[in-house]
């Protein structure tokens, strides 16, 4: 027998066996990979348990916020009169009880949903609804403007450019001190607070000014100062982002945080300072 009989018995075991692989190889392909309407099902999983624990700890947020502002309030007999300076121990007890409160419950959900707590108006008013049923007296945990409109919505943007700004730089930015972003995040809320408060009351958060609205049913002329304020400084936030990202800030002080931009920084020294310098 010679060879010219066995190469064509040859290639067609070879086509054979490569075709059975090749299709052994797309049956296990197509069994270890999950169908599409699984994938969508794990995907709005996911979406569903982030909005449940959005709505439960932006409740919890303002719930024990509110219960602070509550007790502050009923703790003091009558606002100071006009003229007259703001009681600093009521102000720093709001302010510390929003600011801690922020950051403890970011901290519980913030493997779960990133803790944003901005904007969820149901968990707002639930909290709101909450507290005044179990807390004696009314209500007092409405934000109340006591300067010009212009004046209220630069203050409530600044302060909420402060907040929305250290949320990116600590938390959407990684970095290796990301696990101790609710911290910043928490005291940044506390300086706003101790600044805004006798203002305009420190909304920082529509959802905070509105659910007092809706539980106690009065929405003052001036409501809208608390959504274009926290809009704005939303904005200034960001545009602040986009430029330090623009100058590449990571590597222009490439020794506060070891996270492999010194190697880049490094490499960009030598291109500025030996001519002809390349990879």
């Amino acid at each position: 027998m010679s060879f010219n009989n066995l190469l064509p018995l040859h290639r067609r075991d070879t086509c054979q066996t490569s075709e059975s692989s090749q299709k052994l190889r797309t049956s296990s392909q197509s069994n270890s990979s999950p169908p599409p309407s699984s994938i969508h099902t794990v995907i709005w999983l996911n979406e569903a348990i982030a909005a449940a624990a959005e709505f439960v700890g932006t409740f919890m947020f303002l719930f024990f916020a509110f219960g602070g502002t509550q007790i502050s309030h009923t703790a003091t007999t009558d606002a100071p009169a006009a003229g007259q300076p703001p009681d600093t121990n009521v102000l720093l007890y709001i302010a510390l009880s929003f600011g801690f409160s922020l950051m403890v419950n970011v901290w519980i959900f913030f493997r779960v949903s990133g803790g944003l707590f901005n904007p969820a108006m149901l968990a707002g008013m639930s909290a709101a609804a909450v507290i005044e049923a179990i807390l004696p007296g009314p209500l007092m945990v409405s934000t109340n403007l006591s300067v010009s409109i212009a004046r209220g919505i630069f203050i409530e943007m600044f302060c909420t450019s402060l907040l929305v700004l250290t949320i990116i730089m600590l938390a959407a930015e990684k970095h290796k001190a990301t696990y101790l972003a609710p911290i910043g995040i928490g005291l940044a809320l506390f300086v706003a607070h101790l600044v805004g408060i006798c203002y305009t009351g420190a909304g920082l958060n529509p959802a905070r000014s509105f659910g007092p609205c809706v539980a106690t049913k009065s929405f003052p002329g001036y409501h809208y100062v608390y959504w274009v304020g926290p809009f704005m400084g939303t904005l200034l936030a960001v545009g602040m982002y986009k430029i330090v990202k623009l100058v590449e800030y990571e590597i222009i002080n490439p020794g506060q945080d070891s996270d492999g931009h010194q190697v880049r920084a490094a490499f960009q020294t030598f291109q500025a300072l030996i001519p002809g310098f390349s990879r």
